[in-house]
């Protein structure tokens, strides 16, 4: 199996990378990638990729730009060493949230990401929970985007009193919250929230009914934990149960999230390793692995199997 292949882990995804290739049976193959003093990225590949299917895991995560610069010269490296098929498996898809146009003279950056992978030579790509599903059509080449659901279902599951509501935070993530209470068995609320900036959302009213009953809010992602915490003072007023449990996919947790996170309001917060996290990562933060869910993807893609039932 590991001959058919070979798995390139990028400074972003070093650990989850190294939790794939474990999961295969195989052993990550060598590589450097580094910064020159002036921030250029110089990426070498060691092992030969010649007619062999390479998998380059690496997560555009910040700092969004060096990593995503590292995975482009990954991806043209092993196009000019002749490998058969070049897939990027980005298990956090950076610029994602660019993926319209809300003003007049703005960038689709998501589009312009998807170009430029294209253009390094890029086959395949494989993620987590795409922000927005339509970034897909953004391709001309084969997309599998993985649900993290099943496993985050998993992990809250053995924690969550009965009567559990599940909330959605917007109107877009209404579908994945949808699922997550049909694997649950309960219901779903929704609360409605606008855009004010880029980094600053507001929350406006709740729909549905949460007097007395505890909470799980999900979401795709979590940046600033500006909209969670919000969201959890909206379902207090509103008659929730104290101790609101939130399930995430992406745990960006940027500078300040903690604090506004760390309040008696939020019981536990569930998260994937789809980006890493500092060995000081507190208590109330458990991170669920997706490395097996993608380690089956790669596994059935080298095999020409399908993954649509499994993903």
């Amino acid at each position: 199996m590991a001959e058919q292949f070979v798995v390139f882990c990028g400074n972003a995804s070093r650990t989850l990378g190294q939790s794939i290739v474990r999961r295969l049976g195989a052993c990550a193959s060598q590589a450097t990638s580094e910064l020159f003093p002036d921030g250029e990225v110089n990426v070498q590949i060691l092992d030969s990729v010649r007619e062999k299917d390479v998998f380059i895991v690496q997560s555009t995560s910040p700092p969004v730009n060096d990593h995503l610069m590292e995975l482009l010269a990954f991806a043209d490296a092993c196009r000019r060493a002749s490998a058969a098929r070049i897939f990027a498996v980005i298990p956090y898809f950076g610029y994602s949230r660019s993926d319209k146009r809300l003003d007049g003279r703005q960038p689709i950056s998501a589009r312009l990401v998807a170009d430029l992978l294209q253009t390094a030579g890029v086959d395949h790509v494989i993620t987590v929970d795409l922000h927005a599903s339509q970034i897909e059509g953004f391709f001309r080449v084969p997309v599998d985007s993985i649900s993290a659901v099943p496993v985050l279902c998993e992990a809250v599951r053995r924690v969550l009193p009965s009567g559990t509501v599940v909330v959605s935070p917007d109107a877009g993530r209404l579908k994945v919250a949808t699922q997550y209470a049909h694997s649950l068995n309960t219901s779903v609320v929704l609360l409605h929230k606008t855009r004010d900036t880029g980094s600053e959302t507001h929350v406006t009213h709740l729909v549905g009914d949460v007097r007395g009953r505890p909470c799980l809010i999900v979401d795709d992602m979590i940046s600033t934990g500006g909209t969670i915490a919000e969201s959890v003072d909206k379902l207090l007023d509103a008659g929730a149960l104290p101790g609101v449990f939130v399930a995430a996919t992406h745990g960006l947790l940027l500078k300040g999230a903690r604090a506004k996170l760390a309040t008696d309001g939020i019981a536990d917060l569930f998260i994937t390793d789809t980006v890493e996290q500092p060995p000081e990562m507190w208590p109330r933060v458990h991170a669920v692995s997706v490395a097996p869910c993608i380690a089956e993807v790669i596994q059935r893609v080298t095999m020409r199997e399908t993954v649509s039932p499994r993903v």
